[in-house]
């Protein structure tokens, strides 16, 4: 198979100007085991924010408080400027959040699922210890992606999926939906126990309040205020304004007292307070530092409250297989913010990076 296709390319670790419009870039093929994929929509997440302006790297995260994507790369040094701690090649097609249909297949690869539409799962774990970064690549990292007109997958990450969303509104799911069901996995809300999601209204937030929700749990959401009723409807009993100047005492106020379980994809100033808000026992878990990857840290807190602190990255295997059910049997909704085409992806990444939205962004071919 040849020819070639439009695809947003990224050469290099920096600010936009890394992220290069090609419309003769070489149209992939599958190799054995593999699929090629007709694009119809890939979603944003901060994995491609992050890994472009090698926000990952110590280098640049050491004593910086200040948002992902918001600079220093300068700083960079890019032998650890990936989740993984790894270098990445380039260039390299970003985009983990996949929706398309099956154009083509590989050897070894059933020919009657030409045609079958499909939901990717960016984790391509591969056998043995899955919690190796060396054996679990991602998808728009560790190789290309989604924001091109065709990607290339292993067959087996290419979940085919029946339902009625749009493209665009399954694109809100692969990275969003495994990332906030390993985030809510580990912290473990119970039926009727209090947790309070860091970061409500993001793709990973929304998605959280309503995985909360389904295992019983009472959501109270920490976001602006714009995005009170939104997170209302989608499931928070309550909302609380993230510019609140005593949030531990706002959390206690609103929950009647101490929380079960915290789930945080901020970090920076809102790590300690979610912390402070737990009871004995309590549970905090924790996917991203969009405000700040340092925070201050009162070790009392975790000895002698005997709190469990977890991080939440790598995803076992069998999520997205699990999770594509209960995108088919509508228990879980998409939150689509905004699309954008996809070479305007400097412009989806701006709006992505004001946080002004609830929910996901999507760009589509």
């Amino acid at each position: 198979m040849s020819g070639t296709m439009k695809a947003m390319v990224l050469t290099g670790h920096g600010d936009f100007d890394k992220l290069a419009w090609r419309e003769d870039w070489p149209k992939p093929s599958p190799g054995a085991g593999e699929v090629l994929i007709r694009v119809g929509a890939c979603g944003l997440n901060n994995t491609d924010i992050n890994t472009r302006t090698a926000w990952y790297s110590k280098a640049v995260s050491e004593g910086i408080t200040e948002a992902a994507g918001s600079g220093g790369f300068e700083k960079a040094d890019a032998a650890d400027a990936t989740w993984s701690g790894s270098p990445l090649s380039f260039p390299r097609i970003q985009g983990a959040d996949t929706v398309g249909r099956i154009e083509a297949v590989g050897d070894g690869v059933d020919p009657g699922r030409m045609g079958e539409r499909v939901i990717v799962d960016p984790w391509l774990l591969g056998t043995g210890d899955w919690l190796d970064p060396k054996n679990a690549p991602y998808y728009g990292s560790e190789c290309d992606g989604g924001f091109a007109e065709y990607t290339v997958i292993r067959a087996s990450n290419a979940h085919r999926i029946e339902s009625d969303l749009s493209d665009a509104e399954l694109a809100t799911f692969p990275c969003a939906l495994t990332t906030a069901e390993n985030l809510v996995m580990k912290a473990d809300p119970q039926p009727g126990e209090t947790v309070v999601i860091a970061g409500a209204s993001g793709g990973v937030g929304t998605t959280a309040v309503q995985l909360c929700r389904i295992r019983g749990a009472r959501v109270i959401g920490i976001a602006s205020a714009a995005k009170t009723e939104l997170l209302r409807k989608l499931g928070c009993d309550a909302v609380i304004d993230r510019a609140t100047p005593c949030l531990e005492a706002a959390i206690r106020d609103v929950a009647g007292g101490s929380v079960e379980a915290a789930l945080d994809v901020v970090g920076g100033s809102m790590f300690m307070p979610l912390v402070n808000a737990l009871r004995q026992g309590g549970r905090y878990a924790s996917c991203g530092a969009i405000s700040g990857p340092t925070v201050e840290f009162d070790l009392r807190q975790l000895i002698y409250k005997d709190l469990r602190l977890s991080g939440a990255t790598i995803t076992p295997p069998g999520t997205m297989a699990r999770l594509v059910k209960l995108i088919e049997r509508g228990l879980v909704r998409p939150q689509l913010a905004a699309t954008f085409r996809l070479r305007d992806l400097h412009d989806a990444q701006r709006a992505f990076l004001a946080k002004k939205h609830v929910g996901n962004i999507v760009v589509e071919p």
